[in-house]
């Protein structure tokens, strides 16, 4: 299967990227800095370009079978409250991830998978109080953003996939549990068992339409 990662260069994206190579797809890894993806592979072709620009997407999007969507903003959450991105736009998940449906639309691609964040739609009412005012008081742009990326992929009319993870770490353990009714197990999980996930649901049907939370097992 030839599978693009847009926001291949960030924690889930790289784990992603390296989950597909492991079970042998062709993997397309779209990024603005290509260098800082730190990956090689026979079967890893490197797209240069910018997730809020339509024709670089566009063009990385034709030929695929499916694309998953790993977008965020890397930079010191607190900074970003004080005086915004210096260089990630706030509306990167909901920009990006609409220039991506765009592009499927045109080249009839239908599979999409998008992470996104637990605590957001359907989790949202299952969010612990200290998660909440951490959302609140922290994340507040962020937190919208995703709220308007998740609205863009459930009305795309495409074969989506929304994944929820709770609190990302980078542990090596590759167990998680998947919940379809927004159950999490903990406020943890590890950015190689998302990756993992991220790629079972490109591959399979089992959870077109939902939206899964994503926890350590």
């Amino acid at each position: 299967m030839r599978v693009l990662v847009v926001g291949a260069t960030g924690g889930s994206g790289r784990a992603t990227v390296n989950a597909l190579l492991s079970a042998g797809h062709e993997v397309t890894a779209f990024a603005r800095r290509p260098e800082a993806l730190g990956v090689t592979a026979e079967r890893l072709k490197v797209f240069q370009g910018d997730a809020m620009k339509p024709g670089d997407v566009e063009r990385a999007v034709q030929g695929q079978d499916a694309v998953i969507v790993t977008l965020g903003i890397t930079e010191n959450a607190l900074l970003v409250r004080l005086r915004g991105s210096a260089g990630t736009p706030l509306d990167v998940r909901s920009a990006g991830t609409r220039n991506v449906i765009a592009a499927m639309r045109k080249h009839g691609v239908r599979k999409l998978v998008v992470q996104t964040t637990y605590g957001v739609g359907e989790t949202k009412g299952r969010l612990p109080l200290s998660w909440k005012l951490i959302f609140a008081l922290l994340l507040q742009p962020q937190i919208r953003d995703t709220e308007r990326q998740e609205r863009e992929v459930r009305e795309s009319g495409l074969d989506w996939v929304l994944a929820q993870p709770v609190g990302l770490t980078d542990d090596a353990k590759e167990e998680v549990f998947p919940s379809p009714v927004g159950e999490a197990r903990g406020m943890s999980v590890s950015r190689r068992s998302v990756g993992r996930f991220l790629v079972e649901a490109a591959e399979s049907a089992r959870y077109i339409g939902r939206s899964v939370a994503l926890s350590a097992a």
